[in-house]
């Protein structure tokens, strides 16, 4: 597992990816998305998104109603919060790791999503910011492939070479990166909690009417 330890709020999103069966540099790199910015690969407790987002990975009171209590605060329940709601979304789009970031943003696993300015002439999507944030934290796979998931191996690879594109389409704005693997999926173990841990957590369906993060 690659460490995170430098990553704000590091403890706390460890412990939440572990309890639902994610890689936690995935899910740093979610909330680097979110609360972070170009450049800068660790989140902020802050409330954004004109006041409806909550904590680190911007939990938008509009949608959820855990955003509107003050647990949404806490690092720790906002990270878990969040590492619910991924974690099911790789087990309705069956691994796709783009799709279901795309999804946890945009509410559809094609969505381009928010948009995120690197500098240089180089705006991605949000699922592909997330991969460069990614990659800047040396994300690397724990395993290779979820034998239960169809689709794994075919998103393991799509994700291998997004990795590797969104670093190089990021490199005028940021420090140059090697490509990394991508991140890892749950295993048959890691699926059970993430889906008893799911149940408790309603699916995203939009963080951001208006598209805008809390940059």
């Amino acid at each position: 597992m690659t460490s995170i330890g430098t990553v704000a709020f590091g403890p706390q999103i460890t412990a939440a990816a572990q309890r639902n069966g994610l890689d936690p540099t995935l899910l740093a790199a979610v909330a680097a998305q979110e609360t972070g910015g170009p450049g800068a690969n660790s989140g902020a407790n802050v409330v954004g998104d004109g006041g409806h987002g909550h904590g680190v990975f911007q939990i938008d009171d509009r949608y959820h109603a855990f955003a509107a209590t003050p647990a949404a605060m806490d690092p720790a329940q906002n990270a878990d919060y969040a590492a619910g709601m991924l974690s099911g979304l790789l087990q309705k789009y069956g691994g796709d790791v783009h799709a279901a970031l795309s999804a946890y943003n945009a509410g559809s696993p094609t969505a381009t999503g928010t948009t995120t300015n690197w500098g240089g002439g180089t705006t991605l999507g949000y699922a592909d910011s997330v991969m460069a944030h990614y990659a800047q934290l040396g994300g690397t796979a724990r395993d290779a492939a979820v034998p239960e998931l169809a689709d794994t191996t075919t998103s393991v690879n799509q994700l291998q070479s997004l990795a590797s594109a969104s670093s190089s389409s990021a490199a005028n704005a940021a420090p140059a990166v090697s490509a990394m693997p991508a991140p890892s999926l749950p295993t048959t173990q890691q699926q059970t909690q993430a889906q008893q841990s799911a149940a408790q957590a309603p699916l995203k369906q939009d963080f951001y009417a208006d598209g805008d993060d809390a940059e």
